[in-house]
C-alpha cells in the first residue's frame, strides 16, 4: 500500500488493519536499525574511554603517584553554646543549629566569643 493522500475514513476495516501492520513493521525496523547505530557508538566511545583508563593505571603504577591532600592543624573554637558549653564552632563552614537558633533570637555573633585565655590549647601553634 503507498501513502499518498489517503483518506482513511473511506478505507474498509481490514484496509485500515494492513496498514497498521505495514506501520507497526516500518517502525520496528527503524527503531530496531537506530538502536543498533547507538549502541556500535556507544561501544566506540567505552573503548576509548577504557584506552584512556588504562593509560592512567600505567602512569601510576610508572610512579606518579597520586597528590595526597596536606594535613591542616585543627583550628580552635571560637564560639560557645552558653547553655551547653561542649557546644563549639570554630568560625568555619555552617553556622551550627544553636547560633542560628540564638542569631534570629536577636542576639550577636560577638555574645558567644570564647576568651583566648580560656579557649582550650590545640597542639603547638606558631606564633607570627
Amino acid at each position: 500500500m503507498r501513502l499518498g493522500k489517503l483518506n482513511l475514513p473511506s478505507l474498509s476495516i481490514d484496509e485500515l488493519w494492513a496498514l497498521h501492520e505495514e506501520v507497526g513493521a516500518t517502525l520496528s525496523k527503524k527503531i530496531a536499525s537506530e538502536k543498533r547505530e547507538l549502541e556500535e557508538r556507544l561501544a566506540k566511545l567505552n573503548r576509548g574511554l577504557i584506552g584512556k583508563l588504562a593509560i592512567k593505571r600505567a602512569a601510576l603504577q610508572i610512579g606518579d603517584a597520586p597528590r595526597v591532600r596536606r594535613a591542616y592543624p585543627p583550628v580552635l573554637p571560637k564560639f560557645q553554646n552558653p547553655a551547653d558549653p561542649t557546644e563549639t564552632w570554630a568560625g568555619r563552614g555552617k553556622q551550627p543549629r544553636w547560633l542560628v537558633a540564638q542569631l534570629k533570637a536577636g542576639r550577636k555573633t560577638s555574645d558567644f566569643l570564647i576568651d583566648r585565655d580560656k579557649r582550650p590549647a590545640v597542639g603547638k601553634r606558631r606564633q607570627a
